[in-house]
């Protein structure tokens, strides 16, 4: 049964708009800051040469944001309303595991430029691939954004979905939609400027805003979606259970017959 790691790696030293901190504690570092702790929260006074080369243990401390890497957005994360459910949108520590270990299916939108695809587009890919997606399958687009991924670039140049698209998939029965890109809307940088040419405000966003009235979770920056057949295997991708959190981390992992 092989298994592709489809995950991004949180790394410190990426290009990230929101910089990750990697703070290290070396195994001497350990032993001094256990022999501390100790002696402040239980009064024990501890002399750490005791200990064989006066080292205790590692430890490792990341600042980073709940959408550094790859992470499943939940409904919260769009907005404060949700009108398809009272009590307001679910937090990443409120879904079912099941949304996270089904069949999926890949989408190979990595030819189309920077900017959107949408329904028309997918249902030409579906056709091409030959594949019916099953109610909660998980829809993958691979934009071929991947190879960029710890650059300025991978957060301006990526394909996202407009409203039709996300909707077409939601309407097949899909819950979870994954994306090898930075996000599964448009660039920022598209996003704006196609705003300011237009005036439309359908185009702010438009696949985030469309969890207000349709309740699904969006996998974003996974990786090596190239790797995978179209169709014929199981994404398990269990997000972190960050507590009240519109997201959470996750080890995506394609299981293969």
């Amino acid at each position: 049964m092989p298994l592709v790691d489809l995950s991004s790696p949180v790394d410190a030293s990426y290009w990230e708009p929101d910089p990750v901190v990697h703070r290290a504690m070396s195994p001497a570092e350990g032993a001094r800051h256990m022999a501390s702790e100790m002696r402040e929260h239980f009064g024990l006074d501890f002399d750490v040469d005791v200990l064989p080369d006066g080292e205790f243990l590692n430890n490792d401390t990341f600042t980073l944001t709940a959408h550094t890497g790859t992470h499943v957005d939940a409904p919260a994360h769009y907005g404060s309303r949700a009108s398809y459910r009272d009590g307001g949108p679910r937090t990443v520590d409120e879904l079912p595991l099941e949304w996270f270990h089904r069949p999926a299916f890949v989408l190979d939108v990595s030819s189309a430029p920077t900017g959107t695809v949408g329904a028309e587009d997918l249902a030409k890919e579906l056709a091409r691939i030959g594949y019916e997606p099953e109610p909660e399958d998980i829809a993958l687009l691979h934009t071929g954004a991947a190879q960029r991924v710890g650059t300025p670039q991978y957060f301006t140049d990526f394909v996202g979905l407009d409203a039709s698209g996300v909707h077409f998939l939601l309407d097949l029965g899909v819950r979870v939609i994954g994306t090898d890109a930075f996000s599964l809307d448009a660039p920022f940088t598209y996003i704006i400027d196609r705003f300011r040419a237009t005036g439309d405000r359908g185009v702010l966003w438009p696949a985030h805003f469309a969890g207000r009235d349709r309740e699904y979770c969006q996998i974003e920056r996974l990786a090596r979606l190239d790797t995978l057949p179209p169709f014929g295997f199981t994404l398990s991708c269990f997000p972190v259970k960050l507590a009240r959190s519109g997201a959470g981390w996750a080890r995506a992992v394609a299981i293969l017959p």
